[in-house]
Protein backbone atom coordinates (compact mmCIF):
# COMPACT_ATOMS: atom_id res chain seq x y z
CA UNK A 1 0.00 0.00 0.00
CA UNK A 2 1.31 3.46 -0.88
CA UNK A 3 1.32 6.40 1.51
CA UNK A 4 -0.58 8.91 -0.63
CA UNK A 5 -3.84 8.86 1.37
CA UNK A 6 -3.89 10.36 4.87
CA UNK A 7 -6.74 8.05 5.97
CA UNK A 8 -4.45 5.00 5.51
CA UNK A 9 -1.79 6.30 7.92
CA UNK A 10 -2.08 6.21 11.70
CA UNK A 11 0.33 6.61 14.60
CA UNK A 12 2.02 3.31 15.41
CA UNK A 13 2.18 2.01 11.82
CA UNK A 14 5.50 0.70 10.49
CA UNK A 15 6.27 2.54 7.25
CA UNK A 16 9.02 3.23 4.74
CA UNK A 17 9.69 6.95 4.19
CA UNK A 18 11.93 8.99 1.93
CA UNK A 19 13.70 11.87 3.69
CA UNK A 20 14.07 15.24 1.91
CA UNK A 21 17.81 14.71 1.41
CA UNK A 22 17.21 11.21 -0.02
CA UNK A 23 14.57 12.18 -2.59
CA UNK A 24 17.09 12.22 -5.47
CA UNK A 25 18.44 8.74 -4.68
CA UNK A 26 15.13 7.25 -3.51
CA UNK A 27 16.78 5.76 -0.39
CA UNK A 28 14.07 4.61 2.03
CA UNK A 29 14.11 4.70 5.83
CA UNK A 30 11.97 2.37 7.93
CA UNK A 31 10.30 3.44 11.15
CA UNK A 32 7.13 3.79 13.20
CA UNK A 33 4.81 6.79 12.71
CA UNK A 34 4.61 9.20 15.65
CA UNK A 35 2.88 12.24 14.05
CA UNK A 36 1.18 12.99 10.73
CA UNK A 37 2.39 16.36 9.43
CA UNK A 38 0.39 16.68 6.18
CA UNK A 39 -3.03 18.31 6.67
CA UNK A 40 -4.56 17.51 3.26
CA UNK A 41 -6.31 14.18 2.67
CA UNK A 42 -3.94 13.17 -0.16
CA UNK A 43 -0.52 14.16 -1.46
CA UNK A 44 1.02 13.02 -4.78
CA UNK A 45 4.49 12.49 -3.24
CA UNK A 46 3.28 10.81 -0.05
CA UNK A 47 1.95 11.98 3.30
CA UNK A 48 4.61 13.70 5.43
CA UNK A 49 5.13 12.09 8.85
CA UNK A 50 7.46 12.24 11.85
CA UNK A 51 8.79 8.87 13.00
CA UNK A 52 9.28 7.93 16.65
CA UNK A 53 13.02 8.64 16.32
CA UNK A 54 12.29 12.19 15.09
CA UNK A 55 13.03 11.58 11.40
CA UNK A 56 10.70 13.45 9.00
CA UNK A 57 9.83 12.25 5.52
CA UNK A 58 7.11 11.25 3.08
CA UNK A 59 5.51 7.80 3.29
CA UNK A 60 6.33 5.65 0.26
CA UNK A 61 5.10 2.30 1.58
CA UNK A 62 3.07 1.00 4.51
CA UNK A 63 4.71 -2.12 5.96
CA UNK A 64 2.09 -3.27 8.48
CA UNK A 65 -1.39 -2.28 9.59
Amino acid sequence: MTGKNRKDIKAGLRVMIVKKEDQRTGKLTEGVVKDILTNSSTHPHGIKVRLQDGTVGRVQEIKSI
